[in-house]
């Protein structure tokens, strides 16, 4: 069968904005190259549109139109929440012009509602929940939808059904490289996050799937409670891939948590030790869990930064957000980090429930006492599949505009009770931003690091007129853009009030969020970890 996957523009910025958003970072979409790469090697031709892509048309109508001319018998759309009314835009072209074609959606929008999605729009035909490799395959088969586990699907009556769940996938090196060559414009017209990297040509990766912690706002309804991982080797051949056939010279690794699996880490280093592939990366580790020796290797190995997870600075929300963290371990942490002369990178969500103005203005403080390199901060979207969606959603801790266009990290759709208005919070926001990239330390940092940002600044001047653009639209019309948010209006299609349909693991996770403190019993002995450990 002819199958072609689509990854949705989505709404990328906020009302009232032009969406510069794909000059500072056009990251490949991994998800939908893994899986084109599994059909390939079960003998199903597929095809990939990238709607953010270098290459790719401006409207909805005209990307329709590319997927179309593929000849797709299936088309897979793969949503997130802010991308989905965009996917579902396209979808609605397609079938009327071939309603023969047959649509399914995957990703975590529709694995954390589920059916209500299916009721809702016509459209669809089905929908693939959790790991999309087993059902996609099935579908492309002709395998009757009855018999597909992960799959959601319309019985003779139109009522929707929703199958089992079929085992993850245990070995992951099982899995084809993602299909690299299908992605019109990689790797030149795609590039990592600016002045995040040194070398010229870069590309994500993600070698795991799953994490071994369970943090408040975090979605887990694709993977849920199981972690596993790419091998040692196997990483190692795929970025050794990546240099030999594209010219790939840094790597994002976007795992979760890539240090999880201290073991696996070990042996990586290693090899890149042993056999070095002249390619530098990032990664994410955990604050506190992270030794000298660890760290000295990672170094060793090519990597250039590393991000940690911090999220907040105040004690009251780190245990109900992110237990097991504590800012004396952060602290810590980014010592050693530096030690071993690598870059310390802090991720932070402004926004969660128990948020005030008091917190902000302390996590603000504390960003800046950490000396990091590189900083960032998100605004808080509750997401359907998280264990705090209930809270969020309820209404009791806060206030929340369910528009799923705008839950896309750069908009304060849910306003915490200690707050007057969401103008107060994109000024408190748009405080600490400056307030960090205009601190001493940090500039004199970055004019230091002048020179290996070459190929940054090279990109910012390809790219002259957009950049300058963008600095004189945010200076000259910020009053047009307070008034462009509230008068941004919700899809006409968009239903209000799904609810998450989630496992009895998860539904115990979402009633444990509402505790200040959680402990999450697991047995992983593949991981290193604790078989009884805080999340």
């Amino acid at each position: 069968m002819r199958v072609t996957l689509v990854h949705p523009a989505g709404f990328n910025f906020v009302p009232g904005q032009p969406d510069f958003s794909l000059l500072a970072n056009r990251m490949a979409p991994v998800g939908i190259l893994q899986l084109a790469s599994w059909l390939e090697k079960h003998g199903h031709p597929t095809a990939v549109h990238d709607c953010l892509g270098p290459q790719a048309p401006a409207t909805v109508e005209a990307h329709a139109e590319s997927v179309l001319a593929t000849a797709p018998e299936l088309v897979g759309f793969s949503a997130t929440t802010s991308g989905f009314m965009n996917a579902i835009d396209m979808a609605t072209i397609v079938k009327a012009r071939r309603p023969g074609v047959k649509i399914v959606f995957g990703n975590v929008h529709v694995s954390s509602i589920g059916a209500p999605i299916l009721d809702h729009f016509p459209e669809i035909d089905w929908l693939v929940i959790g790991e999309g490799e087993g059902a996609m395959l099935e579908l492309a088969e002709g395998r009757a939808p009855k018999d597909i586990a992960n799959l959601v699907w319309r019985d003779s009556d139109g009522k929707s059904v929703t199958n089992a769940r079929r085992d993850r996938i245990r070995d992951l090196d099982d899995l084809p490289f993602p299909a690299w060559e299908k992605l019109a414009g990689f790797p030149r017209g795609y590039h990592l996050p600016l002045f995040a990297h040194e070398q010229r040509l870069g590309a994500s990766m993600i070698t795991s799937r799953g994490c071994p912690y369970t943090c408040s706002f975090c979605d887990r309804t694709v993977f849920e409670r199981l972690y596993k991982v790419n091998s040692a080797r196997y990483v190692y051949a795929h970025m050794k891939y990546l240099r030999d056939r594209f010219g790939i010279r840094h790597i994002n690794f976007y795992d979760d948590l890539f240090t999880a699996n201290k073991r696996r880490v070990n042996e990586l280093c290693e090899l890149l030790i042993e056999a070095p592939l002249g390619i530098q990366f990032n990664c994410a580790i955990r604050a506190g869990h992270t030794s000298d020796e660890m760290l000295a290797k990672l170094k060793k190995a090519g990597a250039l930064m590393v991000s940690m997870g911090i999220e907040s600075a105040d004690a009251e929300m780190m245990k109900r957000h992110k237990a097991g963290v504590t800012l004396d371990a952060v602290k810590k942490t980014v010592g050693q980090i530096h030690a071993a002369g690598l870059r310390a990178k802090g991720l932070f969500i402004f926004g969660m429930p128990g948020e005030t103005p008091e917190t902000i203005r302390a996590t603000s403080d504390f960003i800046l006492s950490l000396d990091l390199d590189e900083m960032n901060m998100t605004k808080f979207a509750p997401l359907h599949g998280a264990p705090i969606w209930d809270e969020c959603a309820g209404g009791g801790t806060g206030d929340f505009i369910e528009d799923w266009r705008l839950m896309n990290c750069l908009n304060f759709v849910y306003k915490p009770a200690g707050f007057e208005s969401r103008e107060q919070m994109d000024a408190l926001y748009n405080w600490h931003v400056r307030r960090f990239y205009d601190s001493r330390n940090y500039r004199r940092r970055f004019a230091s690091r002048l020179w290996q940002h070459r190929w940054s600044l090279w990109h910012i001047l390809r790219h002259l007129p957009q950049a300058i653009g963008a600095a004189r639209y945010f200076s000259k019309n910020k009053e047009a853009l307070q008034r462009a948010k509230p008068n941004f209006g919700l899809h006409p299609r968009q239903p209000l009030g799904l609810r998450p349909v989630l496992s009895p693991e998860l539904q115990a996770d979402a009633i444990a969020a509402m505790s200040p403190v959680k402990v999450s019993r697991r047995v992983r002995p593949d991981t290193g970890t604790a078989s009884i450990a805080p999340v």
